[in-house]
């Protein structure tokens, strides 16, 4: 579990858009120690769509230290901004694509069919599912890491 500065910070994020109707999800080492992983995050990683992640930069507008703008790696894009919440980096993905074996790209994720909740101190944060953030480092190429954090077992094909 999470606690001290990354919690206020969740829960800042948490307050600021329970009741927006913004469709996020908390993913990444935050996500996994939510889940009760002995991880150590680094940052909050929130997803959301294109929209979503404009409403949260214009919401946390005192906290932007990278405005929302479409990025794009080698394997993966998004809309993509950053915030600093009391000294924590808050990183915002939104429509997220990977990039595909065949060299397209994969439409972004619905994270409603893949969106979990875990309670913590009096919150119900939005997470991704296990299985889901598993197949999404696969996708990266992230192999070691699929399997160190997903907790989800190998499925040979």
């Amino acid at each position: 579990m999470i606690n001290g500065p990354y919690l206020d910070a969740l829960r800042r994020i948490y307050c600021g858009l329970n009741n927006l109707g913004v469709n996020w999800v908390v993913t990444g080492s935050v996500g996994f120690a939510l889940r009760g992983m002995s991880v150590v995050p680094n940052d909050i990683d929130i997803q959301t769509d294109e929209a979503g992640a404009y409403e949260i930069e214009r919401v946390f507008s005192e906290f932007v230290t990278k405005k929302v703008a479409f990025s794009s790696a080698e394997r993966i894009r998004s809309h993509f901004g950053e915030l600093t919440i009391d000294g924590i980096k808050v990183q915002i993905t939104g429509d997220v694509q990977k990039r595909l074996d065949d060299g397209t790209w994969e439409p972004p994720p619905d994270l409603n069919r893949h969106k979990e909740f875990v309670e913590i101190g009096g919150m119900r944060v939005p997470v991704l599912s296990m299985e889901y953030e598993y197949q999404a480092y696969l996708k990266l190429g992230r192999t070691q890491k699929a399997y160190r954090r997903s907790g989800v077992v190998s499925k040979k094909s």
